[in-house]
Order: C-alpha cells, then structure tokens, then sequence
C-alpha cells in the first residue's frame, strides 16, 4: 500500500437503498459522512457519489474497506455467471436432490432451481472413499472432453467437485491442472480448496455459488478500483467478508463466496465494537434499513459466526459467516391488502428507485416509511433522498385508498396497523437469533442501527421484554463504521469425521498449528498494519447418529481428548438440556479463525464535540404531535448534534440526526455517554 501517513480511513457500505461512507482521520480526529442514493445497476457509481458528497481527496486517502451486496444480490436474485459442473460419475444430481427437504412445510408442490442447471453438470470416471482411498483411478481424458464441452456451451466459471475430496483432493487437484491449461479465465474453483469438509450437497453448493459470483465480484472491483486509481487513489481497497474480517479487493474474488452477506457482518462487526468500549458485551443487534431487517447476536463482544447459513432454500454457504437473520422489512418494505382482506407488510420493496411515496421519486405504493412520516415520527423536510413534490396529504390520500379503506380504518388508523405489522414481523427474527437458541433476550441490550432501526427499537424492545436499547452516535452508517474498525480474518476448516475415542489427537494438534501459520502467513501478507495476530479455535461435534453439529468454542491451548468430550457434553447440555452420556461423541471438523487485530478507534468524534450544546432547552429545534398507542401527543423534537455529551431525557420525544431518527416513546428515558451513544431504558421495564 502507497501508505501516506495521513492516517485517513474511508468505509463505505452499500446496501440495498443508500451507500453510506465514513471517513475517519486518526492522526486529526477529523470525521467525514455521507450517505447518498445506491445504483443498483453499477455499484461503483454509489461509491464514487459517496466519496464525493464527502468531498474526499483520495490522494490523501491511505485505505479505503467496502462492504458489498454485489454477490448477495446476484445470488438472491439469481443473476449468476454461466458455470459448468465437473463431478464424480453417478453424483451430477446431488445439487438438486439436496437433503429432500420441501420449499414449503405445507402444500403439494415446491419450486426449487439449483445454481447450475443440469446441462451444465457433467460426470467423469473417478471415485474416492470416506477415508481418502482410490477405489476409481481419474480419468483424465474425460476431464479434458468436459472441459471442452462447458466451454463451447458458453460457460465463464467452472467447479470441479469430486466425491470425499476432504479426504484426498489428489483427483480435483490433477483435474484442476488439466481444466487450468484449457479454460480462458482463471474462474475454476475446486471444491476442497474453498471448504475441506464432508457432505457433499454443502460443498458443492457453496463451490457453485463461489463459481457463479466470481467473475462479477472480480469485474466490479476492477471497474471500482480503476475509478479509484483513475481520481488519485494509489492504496489498498479492502473488501469485507461475511465473517466479520476483511481481504484485500487482490485475492478476495478467488473465494468469492465469502463475501456473501458482507454488508450486514460489517454492522454487527461494528456494533460489537461500540457496544465492548460502551461496557455491554451482550448484543442483539437490529439493523433496519431501506429494504430489510438484519438481526443477530453478539455474546462477550464477539459476535455469532456460523459455517452452516442457509440464505434460501437449499442454498447453504457453508464458509464462515457472521449469523445474520434477515426480514424483508424495511422502510421501503410495501404494505397491502391481501386476498383475503388482510394487511401485509413486505417482503417486496420500493427500494432506492423510485422508493417510499415520501421521497417524491414516483412512489405510489405505501411503505412503512410513510407510515411513520403519517404518524408524526419524522420530518418530511429531513428526509434523505427526497426530491420533493408529495405532500403528508398526498401520503395520507394513498393509504385511505390502499389500506384504509379496505380495512375500515382512517390514514392514521392504517399506518399504525402498518407499523405494528412490521414490528411483529421483526421481533420474529430477533427471537429466531435469541430464544431458539436458548438465548433469554432479557440478558442483551437492543444494539439499533440502520436508517430506520431507531424508529422502531424501543417497541420491539418492550414486545420481547429486552431492558435497554443502545443506538450509536450514527445508526445510519454503522455499516460504513463496521468496515473501518473490522479487523482482518481468515477462515479454516478440515474435516476429521471420526468417532472422537478413535480420533488421533496428535493428528488434531497438528492440523491447528498448520492451519495457525497459515494465517499468520496470509495476514503479515496484507498490506495493512496490525497490532497482534490472534487465532480462536472451534471444534464442530455431534453425537453419533445425529445430523445437525454443534460448535464448541476452544480457549488457550488445544485440549486432549478427555477434555474435548467434557466442552462438547457441556456444550450440548448448556444448548438442549439434555444429557446423553451413553453415545459416542463424533468429531467433525476443525475450526480455526486468524484475525489481525487493527489500531483502536476513538468513538467520541463521529459527533462533532463543537456542536454540542449545554442544555437540552438548547438542543431542542421544535415539537410537533406525534402518534403512540392510539393518542397524539405534543413531543419535543431535538438535533441531536446539539445533545450534551451526558444527559438525561423523558420520552415522549423525537431525536433528529442526519443519518436516522430516534424515538422515544412515552416511559422511556435516555442518556448519553462518553462515546455519545444513547442509551435508552424502556419505560414498561424500569
């Protein structure tokens, strides 16, 4: 990296309505925001406005990390790179048989289409068993005439995926030699490399997504990082993983696949940060934006990361990511009338063009962002993006003809159902992170963030009976923030697939030293300075005849075997209260996590400490009526730049910023920090 000195860190995140950016100068404490519109058509156009709006001298920049959907998007909305499937002989089907599994739990039919389309997977002469033994020698010759044949068909990527490769990737490693002097790209991906464990349907998922999405990622980030060269910009540009860590925009595109679920790792990653220095380890973290709700859980200040994410049906990425829970409700999230007469919110969305009617852009269908601008809750005239033109009663004339009307309720009336209704559909996805896995939402804090997470924390907070809420000093860009503070991470897994009193432990130990120096080697390979390398350790375990496994977090050194089976039996015990003492505990996988710890940042400046005022009389712009639980109340509004550093205020009350709007219903009260969050105490729950 053309390290400066400046010591100016640019994030910037883009999520499926806004790109936001941070620019953080550690050397001035100097802060930079912006927040402008995405351009879902060409990312890089959003990134390069954002940059703009901050008025960023990339000259002067020393590193600049992005978090992205480009992959997300293209994996949900299924516009994928045409890829070819090389595999063992008998197994072409595996991507589509899955685990037999349904779409739907009810009903007589599903509709399910695997990433590649069967044309395109084809069959070779090979086979290895469970334990890593030739039972069918490769041929080559038929690797050579697939090859050809993916190629004519048009294909831009290849997966090559044999059986029990975890166990002996001789065959893939020889096929992918030979694929490697007849494909045009470097866009072959041999399944073991990406993920060396068992269960076939999982790896060769996860190797077809990384396939499919690498050369998009790989041609977004050329067009991003040209753009960036072409305007002075001589650093690193640092991608962020779905992990939580980031790699460089150099290497990232060969494991495309784990920057899957990029943008919302960064705001978890992010909140975990503020929430430790801020003193609550134990997070759920609710990131409402434009066009969904991220949730997920964070303990001790490290948050939840899962090699076994599932984003829709049968399509499981098994690499490590950070376990993010998603709802399609957002503020642009559109709410309807059903068949039935009943209301709906959601999945489907205005997005970023032409958006919530509010924003003037051609909307014309109503969202939970009108709902909230009917009830008092923001001012039409701070609202993002907005290019004018409708008016509250414009707003309110579309929900009495689209909802209220059908539902025999006033404007007032239904966007109040709208936002109970979006409420209802986001405490689902913060019990799916909590109390399904034995989590008491009790013992966290709400972390709200988000455009539009700080609208609504407090009602959810008292739906599942959560004591406080802590909203950071910039909801709106956390996400940016996140790419900043992220640390740099890489992933390891080797499958053992042994029954854990067979398993050489010799063997184990081993495989966790390689596996440590490995990382140690990719991280002081990133040119990017870190105060220490650390390495966490995880095993994955199951009882034998189970299928599902269960990670066991490992502390200090590697344990022998004795020890192994007591976390485990602890572990499964602390997660279903059950003892099973009488089976065999089996040992599947070895995790290891290398991360490159980055320089502390300090909080306290993404407020201007210059703005602040006083009192609160004197950070107070207005008040306006603003609806709650059926009655309008006479609510205090405040620029909550202007909030004393440590205060202490009384909802009903309405906190403006730049970037979201906090509300503070009747009961709760809020108070500020040293880093200037808020943290508010529900009312109900004092």
């Amino acid at each position: 990296m053309a390290n400066k000195g400046t010591g100016q860190v640019v994030g910037v995140d883009v999520g499926g309505t806004f790109t936001d950016l941070i620019l953080l100068d550690q050397s001035t404490g100097e802060v930079r925001l912006a927040k402008v519109a995405s351009t879902p058509g060409n990312q890089a156009f959003g990134v390069l406005a954002a940059l703009d709006e901050g008025g960023v001298d990339l000259g002067t920049v020393d590193l600049i990390v992005h978090g992205t959907t480009t992959t997300t998007n293209a994996v949900l909305e299924r516009k994928l790179s045409r890829t070819g499937l090389i595999t063992t002989r008998g197994f072409r089907d595996i991507l589509e048989l899955g685990r037999r599994t349904r779409p739907q739990p009810y009903g007589m039919k599903g509709e399910f289409r695997p990433i590649i389309a069967r044309d395109l997977r084809l069959e070779v002469a090979e086979r290895m068993d469970a334990a890593g033994r030739v039972v069918t020698p490769l041929n080559e010759a038929d690797v050579a005439a697939a090859v050809a044949k993916l190629r004519e068909a048009g294909c831009e990527s290849l997966v090559i995926h044999f059986l029990h490769a975890y166990a002996n990737p001789a065959h893939e490693l020889r096929a992918g030699e030979i694929a490697g002097s007849l494909w045009p790209n470097d866009h072959v991906t041999l399944s073991h490399q990406l993920l060396s464990e068992s269960r076939e349907f999982e790896r060769g998922v996860t190797a077809a997504v990384n396939a499919s999405v690498q050369p998009l990622l790989e041609r977004y980030l050329k067009r991003l990082t040209d753009e960036l060269a072409g305007k002075g910009y001589g650093g690193e540009v640092l991608v962020m993983n779905g992990n939580g860590g980031m790699v460089s925009a150099r290497l990232v595109a060969r494991e495309a696949a784990k920057t899957v679920m990029s943008g919302p790792a960064s705001g978890v990653k992010a909140a975990a940060y503020t929430g430790a220095r801020a003193g609550f380890g134990n997070l759920i973290t609710y990131d409402m934006g434009g066009t969904s709700t991220d949730v997920a859980l964070i303990r001790h200040a490290e948050p939840s990361v899962s090699g076994e994410i599932e984003i829709e049906y049968a399509m499981p990425i098994h690499v490590p990511m950070v376990d993010v829970r998603t709802v399609g409700a957002g503020g642009g999230s559109i709410a309807r009338v059903n068949a039935a007469g009943l209301l709906d919110v959601g999945p489907e969305s205005a997005g970023a063009d032409p958006g919530p009617v509010c924003y003037g852009r051609g909307g014309t269908q109503p969202t939970i962002s009108d709902a909230n601008l009917l009830l008092g809750r923001f001012n039409p005239a701070k609202l993002k993006a907005v290019r004018g033109g409708v008016s509250v009663d414009d707003v309110s004339a579309i929900f009495d003809r689209d909802l209220g009307n059908r539902l025999g309720l006033d404007a007032t009336g239904a966007a109040a159902a709208v936002i109970r209704m979006a409420n209802t559909r986001m405490a689902g996805a913060i019990r799916m992170v909590s109390v399904s896995l034995g989590a008491d939402p009790r013992d966290f804090t709400l972390f709200a963030f988000g455009g539009a997470g700080p609208l609504h924390a407090t009602a959810l907070a008292r739906e599942l009976a959560i004591p406080r809420v802590l909203v950071p000093s910039r909801p709106g860009i956390t996400n940016a923030l996140g790419c900043v503070v992220a640390d740099l991470r890489h992933d390891f897994v080797n499958t053992i697939n042994r029954p854990l009193d067979t398993v050489d432990m010799d063997h184990v130990h081993a495989v966790f030293a390689e596996r440590m120096a490995e990382g140690h080697e990719l991280i002081a390979r990133e040119k990017v300075k870190v105060e220490q390398i650390t390495h966490s350790l995880s095993v994955d375990m199951q009882f034998i005849g189970q299928t599902h496994l269960l990670r066991v977090p490992l502390t200090g050194r590697t344990p022998d075997r004795e020890e192994l089976r007591r976390l485990f039996e602890e572990a499964y015990f602390k997660r279903f209260r059950v003892e099973l003492g009488e089976i065999r505990a089996n040992l599947v996988n070895l995790n290891v996590s290398s991360i490159g710890r980055r320089s502390d940042f300090d909080l306290s400046t993404l407020i201007d400490p210059a703005s602040r005022k006083k009192t609160l009389k004197d950070a107070q712009t207005g008040s306006r009526a603003v609806h709650f639980d059926g009655e309008w109340h006479d609510t205090a509004i405040y620029w909550r730049d202007h909030l004393p550093l440590e205060f202490d205020l009384a909802g009903p009350a309405v906190i403006e910023q730049m970037d979201t709007t906090i509300l503070l219903e009747p009961g709760d009260v809020a108070t500020g920090d040293k880093d200037g969050n808020i943290l508010i105490t529900v009312g109900t729950l004092r």
